[in-house]
């Protein structure tokens, strides 16, 4: 009888547990909050986080470099973003195609650095080469969305978006290698600047959207069964606890809106080093050797280059 009773608990707790869930999965669509937080950590996280607080302290040089660093990016960001308000203050359509055709690119140059340095026997770690192939699997989705509206119906924008995403990525890949964090936050400054954009269009066009039908392809992504490499990029939440429902336009770039935010959250993880974990390793056992980073762990090509020495020497 004992066992019944005791059982019986346990399943009306679930069901809170269910409950909570459930609900904490209807957010509103019209309001999100940009939160800093991000995904809890086991105790083994905790530990590395212990650690890596003693010896990642910033002196006044460090401070001053990031500074200087983000002074920078938000000075290239502005400056694309005047140019984007030129040419496609009303043309919305138009303006996130190439918005999409550019957000695509860091996370090639971040792979193609990543690959550099394990050629080089530098640094080998497999988690973030797995996030940020999701991460522009993601935005490949987005701007297959963004071509199926005709965002790219005219040779001027398909030209401008093109030409802008070689010169970005060559700028991306000589920033990162020279300093991640840096190139980090340039990318979280482009992941806010779309956040931004896509909020105020829902704002904007919401009523006229939920009238229209979704795309093929947007359905076909956001309601797939297999849903992993959705999950694998959204480093700040725990698989499973986002699912999107897709019934008209306003829903579409509801999800695109919030996918925006996911990016940014894990490209201001990513500016403290050794910071990202792919969020399906919370699921595996802690042991990680085939993700976890050499003796020479290495942050920009300066950094990799003298610590090679050093470790030779």
């Amino acid at each position: 009888m004992m066992n019944e009773t005791t059982i019986s608990k346990r399943q009306a707790d679930h069901r809170k547990i269910y409950k909570v869930r459930a609900a904490s999965l209807k957010e509103k669509d019209e309001e999100v909050i940009a939160e800093d937080s991000f995904r809890a950590r086991t105790p083994l996280d905790n530990e590395r986080k212990e650690v890596d607080a003693e010896q990642s302290e910033p002196g006044a040089v460090e401070r001053w470099v990031i500074k200087f660093e983000q002074s920078v990016n938000v000075l290239l960001i502005d400056s694309v973003i005047k140019i984007l308000d030129a040419f496609y203050r009303d043309r919305h359509y138009a303006r996130f195609f190439v918005l999409e055709t550019i957000a695509r690119v860091p996370y090639f140059s971040f792979i193609s650095v990543l690959h550099m340095y394990e050629s080089f026997g530098w640094w080998r770690r497999a988690d973030y080469l797995k996030v940020h192939f999701a991460e522009s699997w993601n935005e490949l989705h987005h701007l297959l969305i963004m071509e199926e509206l005709g965002g790219n119906s005219l040779w001027f924008d398909r030209f401008l978006a093109q030409h802008i995403a070689i010169f970005y990525y060559f700028m991306i890949v000589f920033m990162y290698a020279l300093s991640p964090r840096m190139a980090y936050h340039f990318s979280e400054c482009v992941e806010k600047h779309a956040y931004s954009t896509y909020d105020k269009f829902l704002k904007l066009r919401g009523d006229e959207l939920k009238k229209l039908p979704a795309p093929e392809i947007a359905v076909k992504y956001y309601m797939n069964e297999d849903l992993y490499l959705f999950d694998e990029f959204q480093t700040a939440r725990t698989p499973n606890t986002r699912r999107p429902k897709i019934e008209n336009l306003y829903d579409v770039f509801v999800n695109i809106r919030d996918d925006e935010l996911e990016h940014c959250k894990t490209m201001k993880a990513c500016q403290t080093h050794g910071n990202l974990r792919s969020p399906h390793s919370s699921l595996q056992e802690d042991d990680d050797s085939g993700c976890s980073v050499s003796e020479i762990d290495c942050e920009g090509f300066v950094d990799c280059v003298k610590k090679s020495l050093t470790s030779r020497g």
